[in-house]
């Protein structure tokens, strides 16, 4: 059986960053958020797409248009642009912090403002997508299957507001952040593509820890010999998928513009491992999208003391070096 890693990059211009309307904030907030332009070069997305395209892999670029609020369709033409001409797939992504920045916009699909979209009730949430997926079109993508929340911040209503307007998968959920944004209601022991509330939920991947504990599959969080022993195990338990979480900043410290050397090489890794890996193909939600899971477990990848021990050594460095992102 072959499985499909789902590497998914949520791209997106940074909120935090924000300093106002104007064409120089938003080239600055450009350059750290989605060029990741550093001394030592660029490490956001077109190194990921120049990285995609010399292993022959797929992404999913999960691309937030928000902040065409203050900015307009154009600020979001240049993140999709490249990502199109690179062959790989585009899909929504929605952080409504940019409401709130965007107070005075006449094309503010509502009144309300919140962090997360389960902030908002169901019909303001459908205005809210619906806005985002005109945008996204607008600015030049094709039109989007598959949606992730900013912050995970998403609710069943989320996943009823997408079924609505037309949208078909989500990935919202992420089993191993208990405590964290995502209200949906699914348990940590979903794992696997599952129907609910009228979409597919596609969570992120996740690994064992020591304690019974689970750790999400995201680039900064997992080494890559545990992302590559991640995907093995899923190949060999028979999973259809398996998905991967990245960012376009994640690659350096933003605030500094300092390349993570230690997050890039991971990165880098994965891409090269994914290459000579057997029965394993990177997918795409516009091609391939995953499949729902049937029959079968969904036992996560147990911990091991070695690997564990790496990536504790990898963090102290990557946070003593590096610093935050």
């Amino acid at each position: 059986m072959t499985a499909r890693v789902f590497i998914t990059i949520d791209t997106e211009y940074s909120s935090g960053l924000y300093s106002g309307p104007g064409a120089a904030d938003r080239a600055e907030n450009f350059a750290r958020s989605i060029a990741c332009i550093t001394s030592e070069g660029a490490s956001g997305i077109t190194h990921k797409l120049e990285l995609l395209q010399r292993y022959g892999q797929k992404a999913v670029f999960f691309v937030d248009p928000m902040p065409a609020l203050v900015w307009g369709v154009a600020a979001i033409e240049d993140v999709v642009g490249p990502i199109i001409a690179a062959g790989q797939d585009v899909q929504l992504h929605c952080h409504t912090e940019w409401l709130a920045l965007a107070a005075s916009s006449s094309a503010l699909p509502t009144k309300l403002v919140g962090k997360n979209l389960f902030d908002f009730p169901f019909e303001e949430q459908c205005a809210i997508l619906d806005y985002a997926r005109t945008v996204l079109v607008a600015a030049g993508a094709p039109a989007p299957v598959a949606f992730r929340a900013g912050n995970y911040g998403a609710n069943d209503d989320t996943l009823r507001a997408l079924s609505a307007i037309g949208l078909h998968y989500d990935s919202s959920h992420c089993p191993a952040i208990r405590t964290g944004a995502s209200r949906i209601g699914l348990s940590s022991d979903d794992r696997d593509p599952v129907g609910h509330m009228g979409v597919i939920e596609v969570p992120v991947g996740a690994i064992s820890t020591f304690g019974g504990g689970l750790r999400h599959a995201q680039i900064t969080a997992l080494t890559l010999a545990e992302m590559l022993a991640a995907i093995r195990h899923a190949r060999d338990t028979r999973h259809d998928s398996f998905t991967l979480v990245s960012h376009s900043f994640e690659l350096i410290n933003r605030r500094k513009q300092a390349v993570n050397h230690v997050v890039r090489r991971r990165f880098a890794g994965l891409l090269a491992g994914l290459a000579r890996m057997e029965r394993v193909e990177t997918g795409t939600y516009a091609e391939t999208p995953p499949q729902l899971r049937l029959t079968g477990g969904n036992a996560a990848l147990p911990a091991n003391p070695l690997r564990t021990g790496i990536r504790l050594a990898e963090q102290f460095i990557s946070n003593a070096l590096y610093g935050a992102r």
